[in-house]
């Protein structure tokens, strides 16, 4: 298989290479040339067998394909239950099981896997770039510790994040390194993307990235999703639908792949924070980025969501069918503290903000007369926000031990101005 930009101006290339580079040379985001036909797959297996399954068409002849189920088995060894709420037919799918408590753990470790294979032999280590508005600094950190061969170089908005993701970024050392930049989520990813494009740079320090924009985060992805849909289908008969809650459209991205290749999911719906640039996108306004806004749900305070790019790819760029295809609502901050609040009262449940936002939708969805299966997305555990959700619930939220054991560690974060030459003299040295 062969990839190529959503811009259309770089040549086709293998997964491998695509994975590697992270961003084309024309800035698009790689995507299959030709996206594999729907297939019939299996329910019942571990999420590793799944994994490897849904994956195996895009590494077909590629190097890594004979590595692919060991990839998979080792990313893959922490559990993403479906686990039904009161309310019939609702479920929540519990993504943050994993080292760092959110479910960028899964398509992190994927991708140390993959680049740690590519990696061997080379002469020259590779630096991984990334932007993070939360939680995946911590779960690339956290999959590449260690990891010979590889430097992680971390860009986070300083005072955007909580206090506990803010420690996580800070708290691994060796080869990773934190960056609080001054400024948001959107100058963090702007120089990201400004440094993976600079060609003189890449001569000096060879660059990937480890955000969503990255095929090696965005595929696994979808197994977590046909793990859930097959499961559900193969016992109720009935397409399970999503609501999503979504900042740079990654996750969401990655459930409508898994649709594409004939998983059994039904309809897919987008939450976002008062960052509404999909929600006015899909009502009928142009697609119009905007500076970010600060939110309680941090980890969705992006106004120029990347992936965005890859959902026009894949319908072609026909937008009335991509807005007539998917509903994406926002949720303000008010809202998302009284759904915390109201969801722990009432039912005794516990959500992180950003689950809280897709609860909100699918709430509304109900009371709008949605019928059939759903499943709310959780992304994060809500212990990283216990700023937010403590004094909401009136009690202390208990701390998983994996998460607990990075917060004993002392933690350290270089300052950075929001300017790419700064970036780049930190790159080089």
């Amino acid at each position: 298989m062969q990839f190529v930009s959503t811009r259309g101006q770089s040549p086709a290339v293998g997964l491998s290479a695509a994975i590697a580079a992270g961003l084309a040379p024309d800035g698009g985001l790689y995507v299959p040339e030709v996206l594999p036909a729907p297939r019939a797959l299996q329910a019942g297996t571990s999420l590793a067998d799944t994994a490897a399954d849904l994956l195996a068409p895009f590494f077909a002849g590629d190097v890594l394909a004979e590595a692919l189920p060991s990839i998979c088995r080792e990313a893959f060894d922490f559990p993403v239950p479906l686990r039904a709420l009161r309310n019939s037919g609702d479920h929540v799918l519990e993504l943050f099981h994993g080292p760092t408590a959110a479910f960028k753990d899964i398509g992190a470790r994927f991708l140390a896997g993959v680049l740690s294979r590519l990696q061997t032999g080379k002469g020259r280590d590779l630096t991984i770039v990334v932007a993070t508005s939360g939680d995946t600094g911590a779960a690339v950190a956290a999959a590449f510790h260690r990891q010979p061969g590889v430097r992680v170089v971390v860009l986070y908005p300083d005072g955007r994040v909580s206090p506990r993701q803010a420690h996580q970024l800070g708290c691994f050392g060796d080869n990773i390194l934190a960056l609080r930049v001054a400024g948001s989520f959107d100058d963090c990813q702007a120089m990201v993307k400004q440094a993976l494009a600079d060609r003189d740079l890449q001569a000096q320090v060879p660059l990937s990235s480890a955000n969503s924009i990255s095929l090696g985060r965005l595929l696994p992805q979808m197994s977590y999703y046909a793990h859930a849909a097959l499961s559900h289908h193969a016992q109720h008969q009935r397409r399970l639908n999503l609501v999503v809650p979504t900042g740079n459209l990654g996750n969401a991205m990655a459930a409508v792949l898994a649709r594409a290749l004939g998983v059994p999911i039904g309809q897919i719906v987008l939450a976002t924070n008062a960052n509404a640039v999909l929600p006015r996108f899909f009502s009928g306004d142009p697609y119009q980025p905007a500076a970010s806004i600060a939110t309680v749900a941090n980890a969705m305070d992006v106004g120029a969501p990347s992936n965005f790019e890859r959902l026009r790819w894949l319908y072609q760029g026909d937008d009335a069918e991509l807005r007539a295809a998917f509903r994406a609502f926002a949720v303000d901050d008010v809202t998302i503290r009284a759904t915390i609040a109201s969801a722990h009262a009432s039912d005794g449940e516990l959500f992180c903000p950003h689950t809280a936002t897709a609860v909100k939708v699918l709430q509304d969805l109900r009371s709008g007369g949605a019928k059939g299966d759903w499943a709310v997305v959780a992304t994060a555990h809500p212990a990283k926000f216990e700023a937010v959700v403590e004094p909401l619930i009136g009690e202390a939220v208990a701390v998983p031990p994996a998460l607990d054991a990075l917060l004993q560690r002392p933690a350290h974060a270089e300052p950075l101005a929001a300017d790419y030459a700064a970036l780049r003299e930190v790159l080089l040295r």
